[in-house]
């Protein structure tokens, strides 16, 4: 029995190794650009992305006061933007697994965070005040 439990725990963690990766500005900047992200939006995307998940794509936030958790690489909440995987109840606005916002492809965690950027502006992300002003210019991954 307590082989069983150490061998899913070991496959558990090597598959979650095998689905997300921990990125850095310039590849972050690439495949964002590669989606069709205006480069002129790089810079901030970046400096959200090291800020909230510290480029981590299957980052996973601790529970917010309203119980609500944020996933990925842009930490987007359960609450609004992504269906959680225990079934609780989400305006799921993004219509999409929050687990898809953990794997490597960043896709699905992109689109979702130019929504939350249309609708909320760069103020949805609590670290954005950190990223408001002068940012490091992402002009040397290209």
């Amino acid at each position: 029995m307590m082989k069983s439990f150490l061998v899913i725990c070991i496959l558990v963690l090597t598959s979650s190794a095998i689905l997300a990766r921990k990125m850095d500005r310039c590849s972050l900047a690439k495949g964002m650009t590669k989606l069709g992200v205006p480069r002129d939006q790089l810079a901030k995307w970046a400096c959200i992305a090291e800020r909230e998940s510290s480029f981590k794509t299957d980052a996973v936030g601790r529970s917010n006061p309203d119980g609500s958790i944020s996933y990925g690489i842009f930490q987007l909440n359960d609450l609004y933007w992504c269906q959680p995987s225990n079934g609780k109840f989400s305006y799921n606005s993004c219509g999409t697994s929050c687990n898809k916002f953990l794997k490597d492809d960043i896709n699905q965690s992109v689109r979702c965070a130019q929504k939350v950027l249309a609708q909320q502006g760069w103020s949805a992300w609590s670290s954005w005040k950190s990223c408001s002003g002068s940012l490091q210019s992402i002009d040397s991954c290209f």
